[in-house]
């Protein structure tokens, strides 16, 4: 071994939470969706309208942060495939702490300290960034809880920091006038941790199977007993924590979710309603009914506008969600082209940082964060608060669609733009947002061209965002030109719309 962790004092342990009968829970969940206004049928469900502030929003600050943060390797999944015998993950461990009977994932616990955790000092960041949500992991996989629930003993209000550390998170994104929100990837524990079923491990130990229970097959269906646990760990964190966004990972897509997922939805819904607050779920891949809650592309973009809002999450690294020794970190302008052509097809970018088990945010993500932040103070404008133009965006670059395709390698051109609009009282805003650096001192758009067609009415005036000052333009047939030495967003001021004059009162 090359590494020495104090393991978990297994003696030390709180008493474990006897949640065996569901019933009266239950209970109280129908009571809140039988009041209405949803009830759980996709048809009531489908009545449900993103609210304004999300859409705009337009940017979110996820965070990976648990006891995968410890070992710090390769991955978050770490504590799955630390015991699947073969995986990277699993020699690596024995090398380093030992025989998985004697030191297990759990004995990463005590080095969760958190002892640097400033939950101010985080918001102050991710203000700075431009972001206007806050979705922290509530649980991952592993089935540590982030925030102070009562229906396990494993998490980090009683083991660990033992602190509410998501309770003072949101606490302090509401001092720093952002939204609060909570993700959950407790579906996946069903079947996460079932490598070390295979061999003598911890896994199998009767002190701690509370933890790393259920650990079955994922080929077969969750229990009844897991789906109830499943909703009610759900109700606990939207009743205690009240967040206004709700992000599901992927597994919740399993068939045997479906009745469990529909009455999560009124319920949180109908607790929503009741607070005055609009909220919203989102989900992946076919989870939910189209209508009832927000669709979300992992790591991934659409192929063109999308009429109803939608959102990408993503990362800062490439290789890994939470925080590790080997991250291949995207740069400052990977993100912000993300960004802009996820805003331009109606979409939201929820960004993913992975803070170190002392409570630090690493500063390479910190140096990501305050670049994207320094760029939205002058550019802001043509991202908070815009809709889709009539096109997305033009140029040569094609983009990856689909999932999973933001560590594809994309060389942009000085004719490659993403548009974004507005709409105003006095006439329209068009932005052009360039994904690189201009060509000859000039920036040529062929969309804004007089033959393009897609402006219907004329140009009333040309300005550079972040730069005062007549800005030199040419309006042509084929292009509009704007001098300029810079990837500056460019701001077009339309004409007001025509108003026929009234005539209805020449017939009274």
């Amino acid at each position: 071994m090359t590494e020495s962790l104090p393991p978990l004092d297994l003696a030390a342990l709180p008493d474990p939470v006897d949640v065996a009968d569901n019933t009266r829970a239950l209970d109280a969940v129908q009571a809140v969706i039988d009041a209405g206004p949803y009830t759980d049928t996709w048809e009531s469900l489908r009545g449900y309208t993103p609210p304004e502030w999300y859409a705009d929003a337009k940017l979110g600050i996820f965070i990976h942060w648990g006891v995968y943060s410890v070992p710090a390797f390769n991955n978050e999944w770490y504590s799955r495939n630390m015991y699947r015998e073969g995986t990277a993950e699993f020699e690596h461990h024995v090398a380093t702490y030992g025989d998985h009977r004697e030191f297990g994932y759990k004995d990463f616990i005590p080095s969760f300290t958190m002892d640097r955790f400033d939950p101010d000092e985080w918001a102050e960041l991710f203000r700075r960034a431009g972001a206007q949500f806050v979705v922290p992991v509530a649980e991952h996989h592993d089935g540590f809880a982030m925030y102070d629930t009562q229906r396990s003993r494993w998490s980090a209000a009683r083991m660990g920091p033992e602190r509410d550390v998501f309770g003072d998170l949101s606490a302090a994104t509401d001092r720093a006038w952002m939204v609060r929100g909570a993700s959950s990837h407790r579906a996946e524990h069903w079947f996460f941790m079932n490598g070390g079923a295979k061999f003598d491990s911890d896994v199998l130990a009767a002190q701690t199977l509370d933890f790393y229970g259920p650990a079955q097959r994922e080929e077969t269906a969750p229990s009844e007993r897991f789906l109830e646990d499943w909703l009610l760990r759900t109700v606990e964190i939207i009743d205690r924590y009240r967040p206004q966004v709700l992000w599901f990972d992927w597994w919740i897509e399993h068939p045997a979710f479906k009745p469990y997922v529909a009455k999560l939805a009124a319920y949180y819904y109908n607790r929503a309603a009741a607070w005055g607050r609009e909220v919203v779920i989102n989900y992946k891949w076919d989870a939910f009914a189209e209508g009832s809650a927000v669709y979300d592309i992992e790591r991934g973009t659409m192929g063109g506008i999308r009429p109803a809002v939608w959102q990408n999450d993503t990362s800062v690294s490439k290789t890994a969600w939470s925080w590790v020794q080997n991250h291949q970190y995207k740069s400052a302008n990977d993100l912000i082209v993300e960004l802009a052509d996820v805003v331009s097809k109606n979409g939201i970018l929820l960004l993913n940082i992975g803070p170190k088990p002392d409570g630090t945010i690493p500063a390479a993500e910190q140096e990501l964060l305050l670049a994207m932040g320094d760029w939205l103070s002058a550019n802001g404008e043509a991202i908070y608060g815009t809709r889709p133009w009539v096109i997305s965006g033009e140029g040569p670059t094609q983009v990856a669609v689909g999932s999973f395709v933001d560590s594809e390698s994309r060389s942009f051109t000085a004719s490659d733009f993403r548009f974004t609009s507005r709409a105003h009282v006095t006439g329209d805003y068009v932005y052009a947002i360039p994904l690189a650096e201009p060509e000859n001192d000039e920036l040529r758009i062929r969309a804004f061209g007089r033959g393009a067609g897609l402006l219907t009415r004329p140009i009333k005036e040309v300005t550079i965002l972040g730069e005062s000052g007549p800005v030199v333009w040419e309006q042509t047939p084929g292009e509009l030109i704007v001098r300029t030495s810079r990837a500056a967003v460019v701001k077009l001021f339309l004409e007001p719309e025509a108003i026929p004059p009234r005539t209805d009162f020449l017939h009274q």
